[in-house]
């Protein structure tokens, strides 16, 4: 056992400490959901696995209690798989290895899942624990929340009888989120001519070293997106320069802001010297303009070896693709009218592939108002029609309306106010959250999402605040006995 299982709440950590040992990307859920099937079977709790991997286990009232509004725990099992690019590991058999410093847990150079393993980790702490007063309990534990809200989406209504849900996936102590934006993808792909070329210089161009992040929770901090700012130099060295593009390569994840990017090109050994200082001074613009949001951004241009198949773009379709990456709209698009510092509308240039005929994009928009996230995808699809590609726009999830009326908020208020002596702030957030899906397919269910201070979700800056969870615990458990009476 690490240290993590010394830490308070002891069970929650417990679990927690197991969690960094079992693979949980989204999509390779299956070793941690035969965990907590195992964890309920060992307690002899009902349990229901359905075919999109969501576990539901249920759990009777203490005694007296049986006529208590039932209460859902309900987290996603999934994480999101990131790493710096020096860091040697293996998500699918590597363990995550934390470290605490100054108070907090981090990974080493890897996300650490505590978004959402601590809430997944609390809602088991809370079914194993005996003394916990409580009325009657459901916990569920869904899938592929991170790459589309896979498992919510595929709940067969019915499925949950509870009157409440907490969703354990909020990510600021002392906040409760009552509402959040809806979302969808705009997948587009471009096709791509190539043609031979004796030139054998070939060069690398990388950028690396930005924070990246959440693409809803940090997309209003400025933090730039390692794709556009590629692109940027790249548009304007192919207006001075005969370079020839063979690969492009950026982002990992639709919910996560692009921390790398690298294009490989090919240019003639006469231009390589006047490139290469203007490579280097249009880096050093770029540091100057982000030096305080993103210290620790880096340009490098390396030579390498030219692949022997790979050929270089034919100048219409690199200048085709590039004016299309540039065009891409990125980053805030509006605030909202009435909440301060809320996000209305945004989208996330998230990833890109250059393969043999084609490049692949991915662009990741948001809204709390239906209307606008469809505007904004229509700006994405026009931009993409201009430049001769198509895309294909997948169904989206809903946003889930705030509702300050709420008898469940009005409840989790009061003990906030006297377990912790402070008013909670009561939010809603620029991201997805399952509240959405459970609003349409379970109507009436009154929900509310909390959870501890975690830090730089989706990049291997993430981080959660040890003190906070054992606050987060205590407000928790507390809640539940209030809830059931």
């Amino acid at each position: 056992m690490s240290a993590l299982s010394e830490l308070k709440p002891n069970h929650l950590w417990k679990h927690f400490d197991e969690l960094l040992k079992i693979p949980h990307g989204s999509g390779h859920e299956k070793a941690l959901g035969e965990y907590i099937v195992a964890q309920a079977k060992k307690l002899g709790l009902p349990c229901k696995k359905d075919k999109a991997g969501n576990i539901i286990v249920s759990q009777p009232a203490s005694a007296g209690l049986e006529k208590a509004p039932g209460v859902i725990l309900q987290g996603h099992q999934d994480m999101v798989w990131e790493k710096n690019s020096d860091t040697a590991h293996d998500f699918l058999k590597d363990p995550i290895k934390p470290v605490i410093r100054d108070g907090w847990v981090y990974a080493t150079g890897t996300t650490l899942g505590s978004d959402n393993g601590i809430g997944v980790c609390a809602a088991l702490a809370v079914m194993e624990d005996a003394t916990l007063v409580h009325g009657p309990l459901e916990f569920l534990f869904t899938t592929e929340e991170e790459t589309g809200l896979t498992g919510a989406r595929s709940l067969e209504p019915g499925s949950l009888k509870g009157k409440y849900l907490l969703n354990l996936d909020s990510e600021e102590e002392g906040a409760f989120t009552i509402g959040c934006a809806g979302g969808a993808d705009s997948d587009i792909a471009l096709p791509l001519a190539r043609k031979a070329s004796k030139i054998k210089t070939a060069f690398r161009l990388k950028i690396s070293g930005l924070k990246g992040g959440h693409s809803g929770l940090n997309i209003n901090e400025g933090r730039g997106n390692a794709i556009k700012l590629l692109v940027r130099v790249l548009w304007q060295a192919q207006a001075k320069f005969p370079l020839a593009l063979v690969k492009m390569e950026g982002g990992n994840k639709h919910n996560a802001i692009p921390r790398e990017a690298w294009a490989e090109f090919v240019v003639e050994p006469a231009k390589i010297k006047n490139l290469s200082i203007f490579l280097q001074a249009a880096g050093d613009k770029i540091r100057a303009e982000y030096k305080t949001i993103e210290p620790d951004l880096k340009f490098a241009l390396d030579p390498i070896e030219p692949g022997k198949k790979d050929l270089p773009l034919t100048a219409k379709s690199q200048k085709t693709l590039l004016d299309l990456l540039l065009g891409c709209p990125h980053g805030v698009v509006s605030m909202h009218a009435e909440i301060a510092g809320l996000v209305e509308t945004s989208t996330n240039l998230a990833i890109l592939r250059t393969l043999k005929d084609k490049a692949a994009i991915l662009c990741s928009s948001r809204s709390s108002v239906a209307s606008a996230l469809e505007a904004l995808r229509n700006v994405i699809l026009a931009v993409t029609r201009l430049a001769g590609a198509k895309a294909k726009q997948p169904e989206g999830y809903p946003g889930w309306m705030p509702n300050l009326q709420s008898p469940l908020l009005k409840t989790m208020k009061a003990v906030h106010a006297r377990v912790t002596g402070k008013e909670p702030r009561v939010i809603a957030v620029h991201a997805g959250l399952e509240c959405g899906l459970f609003g349409e397919k379970f109507p009436g269910l009154d929900m509310i999402s909390l959870g501890p201070e975690i830090q730089y979700p989706h990049s291997p800056d993430e981080r959660v605040k040890i003190d906070s969870v054992e606050h987060f615990w205590t407000f928790l458990t507390t809640a539940i006995k209030e809830l059931a009476g």
